[in-house]
């Protein structure tokens, strides 16, 4: 959000100082306060929801930092102009547990919540206990003792060159 100066003088003004009302919280301060990014204009201005807001609708607030579109959604730490809740400032966005990979000495980008950056040659995944890939009504599951269960409504093999079945025993159907 852009600052707007009076003429007059250098004082910086709040540009949503004018447009809400002066509403306090009981007891709301200095605290840090956990929102959530509701909206980002195209412009960049910023709309915030909080336990607390007043008449229960986003707040348009000031930013620290560049928040785009898709930090929507993301919580964020909001603190008040002057402890006014109508008038709040998004310090940062909290961080969410997101698994990143990437190969060694590559920058590290950020991914979407609960997304996996796979980059490199060879990825390795361990668990003490079981790994399981799922999607819709497909999956396949590694366990400890050594067995791959592939489920799926429908089950493909292809192959260029040979495909074989090895085994102790082989039972189809």
């Amino acid at each position: 959000m852009s600052s707007l100066r009076d003429k007059r003088s250098s004082r910086i003004e709040d540009p949503l100082a004018s447009a809400t009302p002066a509403v306090r919280l009981a007891g709301r301060g200095q605290e840090v306060v956990i929102g959530t990014i509701t909206s980002v204009a195209a412009n960049g201005d910023v709309k915030v929801n909080f336990a607390g807001t007043p008449a229960g609708l986003p707040v348009a607030a000031l930013t620290t930092a560049l928040i785009g579109a898709d930090d929507i959604g993301r919580r964020a730490a909001l603190l008040f102009i002057e402890g006014d809740p109508a008038r709040p400032l998004v310090l940062g966005l909290i961080r969410e547990e997101t698994t990143v990979v990437t190969a060694a000495g590559s920058d590290t980008q950020r991914a979407e919540r609960g997304a996996a950056l796979l980059d490199g040659e060879r990825v390795v995944l361990t668990a003490q206990s079981e790994i399981e890939l799922k999607c819709g009504k497909a999956s396949i599951t590694l366990t400890r003792a050594g067995k791959i269960l592939i489920r799926g409504a429908y089950v493909l093999s292809r192959s260029s060159g040979a495909n074989r079945i090895q085994g102790g025993s082989v039972e189809i159907n």
